[in-house]
This record gives C-alpha cells, structure tokens and sequence, in this order.
C-alpha cells in the first residue's frame, strides 16, 4: 500500500522539478543510488520495471527506506498493462509511469488513489489521459516527439495540461532551462543523472552532486530567487562559555546529534537548519548562512542592491563568501553554495 498520497506525491514533484529515473537488478546497489538520490534532495524517485523479479528489488527499496529514510517516495516506471501495475501498487508504489496510456491501469490507479503518468505522445494522447484521471502527463520519448517545441505548442491551446518529458532531457543547465521555459511542470533524468559509469565505480557521491546542481539551475529555469533556504546558523562562544558548551548544552537537552570539524561543532548533522558553533569565540553575535542555488547570481543580485564582499572561500565542493553588511542587529551573513 503506498506511503504517501496522490496529492503529496503530486506536490513534492511539482516543487522538485526533477524525478530521477533508474533501474539496477542489485538490491544493495540500488539502494546506493536511492540515496544519493536522496541526499541532493531529489526524494520523488522512479524506478523502472526492467529485468526479470524487478518488484521484488522493489519491493525490499519500499521496505528499507520506509525505515532508513521514511521522506523517500518511491514509484515504478516502465508499467504497461495493469496486471504489472496492480502488483507494484500492493508492493508500495506511491506513483506509477508507463511509456504509453493504458486505461485500465488508469483505473487500477484511480481506484488505490495513486498517480499515474501516462507516456503520450499527442494533443490527442494527452487529453484521453487527463479525461482518465493522470495529473501529471509524462511525455514520450521527449526528444522525439519535438522537444521543447512540442511542449510549447501543447500548452498553447491547452495551458492546464502538466507534462513531464522523460527521454531527451539531459543533466545540463542548458536543457534543464530549455524544457521549463517551454512550460514543462517537470522532467524525468534517467542515464544522464544515474550514469552507469558512476555506478559501476562506485562514486555515488557524483548522482548526489550533479542532483544539487540539477535543483538549482531548475529554481532558476523557473525564475525562482537563487537564495534557497538558511543552511545553518552559526553561534560563538564568549563570556567564559566555549564552543564545546553550547554544542553539548543542545545535545544533552534535545538529542540532537554532534558532528565535529576542524573548527566547529556541527550541531544537528550536515542538513539544512543545523546549528555550526564555533570551536573558538569571536563575539556576541551569531552568523547566519543562505544557502544558495548559482553562487556568482547570488553574488550579482546583492551587488546590484549595494551589498559588498568579503574574500570568498572556494573549495572543491562548496563556495562561500561573508558579507560585509551585517544584519539590523550586528549578524553576520554568509553565502553558501554545495555540489
């Protein structure tokens, strides 16, 4: 039974963009890619019913990550014919994708509230599709069909329409930008993202950078601000009180878990919302980091509203620069950017 409703699956990949598509017969190496998948952010993820006992690599993905990572949606892709739909649906599938519009399996998915995204490949294919039910309309093969183009000129006559292209989509900024200029309410990234190559070697960590990037040239293909979250704030010890004492005083109180650097406690892990206290004291204020999706556009769009620099710090995976203007009440802020 699937985890996650129709609508939040729908929501989560219309906030996305971008839903990785993959397949690898190995249970424990496909749960390697799931997580790199995971780790950029990209938490919608197909897996497509490709080899002989796929459901049952499924099937154990479901299992694992409903309680290694309970945030990862997985669906099935490559479904044809209902039969195949209705057993990926009773293994978990929170969504299900096809490369053609089966109306029997839109009905399967209808009646278990589950998605469907239909591959079509016509004005005419895609509003049978909408008339059964499909929300988002998988295009297919994307290259094929005409591209962007095609995208264009469906959404002219019928601008309600949400389309997915999978097949011709590539890992770049510059198709990335093509297809949602043209109006795509998604993309769906196979080989390009989960490159055999990658897997084979054993560089996951190489998904999970290229996923980042992917999200925010997306964000900015949408003309979304480049500024994306607060990745962490940072606080100093001073007045007799060290690093070492805030960092345990949250870890003692909440649980919250400790990751220690070169020169700051990590509190709360790696992620979005930690807290980074500094080993050494430097002043009553704190540091508040944005994380950022186009290091250089964020830099070029404070500029223009006066805001001035410190020396940025580029390192292998990440850029980060201080801004000379403190916040109202003396902050520091920083910018921050990671593969």
């Amino acid at each position: 039974m699937a985890k996650f409703s129709r609508v939040e699956v729908i929501n989560e990949i219309l906030r996305i963009g971008v839903v990785p598509v993959f397949y690898h017969a190995d249970i424990d190496i496909a749960k390697k890619v799931v997580e790199a998948c995971a780790a950029a952010g990209l938490r919608v993820i197909e897996f497509t019913n490709r080899g002989d006992n796929a459901w049952r690599v499924f099937s154990d993905l479901v299992q694992y990550f409903a309680a290694d990572d309970p945030g990862v949606i997985l669906g099935v892709g490559s479904v044809v014919d209902p039969g195949t739909g209705a057993l990926y649906i009773s293994s978990g599938a929170n969504f299900v994708v096809g490369p053609v519009l089966n109306p029997e399996l839109a009905r399967i998915c209808n009646r278990r509230k589950i998605s469907y995204s239909p591959g079509c490949g016509s004005a005419s294919e895609i509003s049978q599709a909408e008339e059964l039910g499909a929300e988002i309309v998988k295009i297919f093969p994307g290259d094929s069909v005409g591209g962007p183009k095609f995208v264009k000129s469906i959404l002219a006559p019928m601008p309600w329409s949400r389309l997915m292209p999978t097949g011709g989509v590539d890992s770049s900024r510059e198709s990335l930008e093509a297809w949602f200029k043209a109006g795509v309410a998604a993309v769906g990234v196979g080989s390009n993202l989960v490159r055999s190559e990658w897997v084979a070697a054993g560089e996951f960590d190489k998904i999970t950078d290229l996923g980042r990037k992917m999200i925010g040239w997306v964000r900015l293909a949408r003309g979304q601000s480049p500024f994306i979250d607060i990745e962490h704030v940072g606080l100093y010890g001073h007045g007799g009180v060290t690093g070492e004492d805030i960092a345990n005083w949250y870890h003692k109180l909440f649980g919250f878990e400790l990751e220690e650097n070169l020169n700051s406690i990590l509190v709360g892990g790696m992620r979005p919302g930690s807290i980074d206290v500094s080993k050494e004291g430097k002043n009553e204020r704190c540091h508040i980091a944005v994380r950022v999706a186009d290091f250089d556009e964020a830099i070029a769009h404070l500029r223009a509203l006066g805001i001035e620099f410190g020396e940025p710090k580029i390192g292998p995976g990440s850029k980060a620069v201080f801004l000379k203007n403190p916040d109202p009440a003396g902050n520091l802020v920083h910018l921050i950017w990671r593969t």
